[in-house]
Parts: structure tokens; sequence; C-alpha cells
């Protein structure tokens, strides 16, 4: 009789940790797994602006139960130790934002917590959701990963306007760098980034030559991943959580 496996069951335990982030700094992170101990992928996940809250979470315990270790660093952790969610990200906005090479270090953090796991296939993905999606790609362009996932990612390309409250720039200039495959999941309706925006990451990593699958939802919009939001779009979700497993389920062998 063949055993059934943890990623069948949905039989997953999850804890908060502490990891070595950027610098070395210690930082708080919230890690699920399935239960067994059989060899799987991980996955880095990169949290959205509002923070590292319930809904991260819980995304990080849905990828344990697709069979895959999953982290999710508190990017906010230096800002407001032991804040909630809403104040570490009030904290986070004021100064602008997680800095790029901040954001960098924490992953690579992360990504070695993962691979140091007794279950580790050595492969680890990176997803980001609104900003964390900008952010996965900037990871993947700088971090030794297998697979990245940017789900609506702002300026990634385009240009931020004066106004805008985080101290970032576009990512042009390092999307030739990319390393590993990409998966994009964009709303048609979406302003940030825009299907022109869109259009132009498309074009920029054709060029280059890079692995890139994009996918954009008519009728959908900005954060239509997001369920305790009105712009949560059940029909895009649905399909962009298969396409993600699809693109993980080949890339880190899980």
């Amino acid at each position: 009789m063949s055993e059934t496996s943890p990623a069948a069951t949905g039989s997953l335990t999850a804890t908060t940790i502490t990891i070595a982030g950027d610098g070395d700094d210690r930082i708080e992170a919230y890690l699920a797994c399935p239960e067994g101990e059989a060899t799987r992928g991980g996955v880095v996940v990169i949290h959205h602006m509002p923070g590292y809250d319930r809904g991260s979470k819980e995304i990080a315990r849905r990828f344990a139960e697709l069979g895959y270790d999953a982290i999710c660093p508190n990017l906010y952790s230096r800002e407001a130790p032991g804040a909630s969610p809403d104040d570490a990200a009030a904290v986070a906005r004021a100064n602008g934002g997680v800095p790029d090479e901040r954001l960098i270090g924490d992953v690579a953090g992360a990504a070695a917590y993962l691979r140091a796991l007794p279950t580790s296939n050595g492969k680890v993905g990176v997803i980001g959701y609104c900003s964390g999606g900008r952010q996965s790609v900037l990871a993947a362009c700088n971090v030794d990963v297998d697979a990245a996932v940017d789900c609506y990612g702002a300026f990634v390309t385009g240009t931020p306007g004066a106004d805008f409250p985080l101290k970032i720039t576009n990512l042009v200039d390092q999307l030739p760098n990319l390393r590993s495959p990409l998966l994009g999941l964009f709303g048609k309706e979406d302003k940030y980034p825009s299907p022109e925006q869109v259009a132009e990451l498309t074009q920029i990593l054709a060029d280059e030559g890079k692995d890139f699958e994009p996918h954009s939802y008519e009728g959908a919009g900005h954060a239509f991943f997001a369920v305790d939001r009105p712009s949560y779009n059940v029909a895009a979700a649905n399909d962009g959580w298969e396409k993600i497993a699809d693109f993980y389920g080949r890339h880190l062998g899980s």
C-alpha cells in the first residue's frame, strides 16, 4: 500500500523563526513546511507593502500544502520589531520602503535557510505581490534562485512619479541579469503596472533571450489575488494559482 504524500493530505507545520538576513541581521520569518521527510523545493514569499500580515502567512501555508518548504521573511523587522503589520508598514512607508540592497540580502538569507533544511532538494523559488512583485524580479536578478514569480509588481518598468511614496527606481538596467525563469501574472485593468509597462517588460526580456511567461487577465485590476480586498478576482486568482503550481512544478521539482 503506497503512502499518501503530505502535499496530497495537506498536513503541514508552521512557526515563527529567526533567520540571518542582510548584513547577518537577525530578522523574523514565518516558516511553513509539509509534514514528512521527502525532499522538495523551497519558496521565498515576499510580502506586499501592507506588510508581514495574515494574508502573507496564508500564502506561505498554501505553498506548504502544495508540497514546498516556504518562508516569508518580515522585511520590516528592523523598522518596527514586534509592531502590528499596519504599524510596521506605516513606518516602512514613511522611510521610503525597503532599500533594494537590503531586500536582496534578506531574500538571499531566506533562500540559504531553505537550502540548509534536511528536506531541501537544493532548488528555491521566489514570489512576490504588489511591491513584492518588483522585489521578486529584483531578487531574481541578484540572487541564485531557480524560478521567480512576479504578481503585478509595479515599476519593474515605467517611472515612479515624483509624489510616489517609495524611494525606488525601475529595474530596466538590471533585467539583462535575470538569473532564472520568470512567471508574470498581471491584470489588464491595473495601472501599476499598466498593460503598456507589461508589454515593455515582455519586449525587454524577449530581446535579452530570457525565459519569461507573462499572463494578463481581462477584468482584473491590481491585487487580484487578495482574498480580503474588493480587488479580489476569483477567476484570475484561481487560474493564477494553477499557473504558479505548474511553473514551480517544472522548475523546483516538487
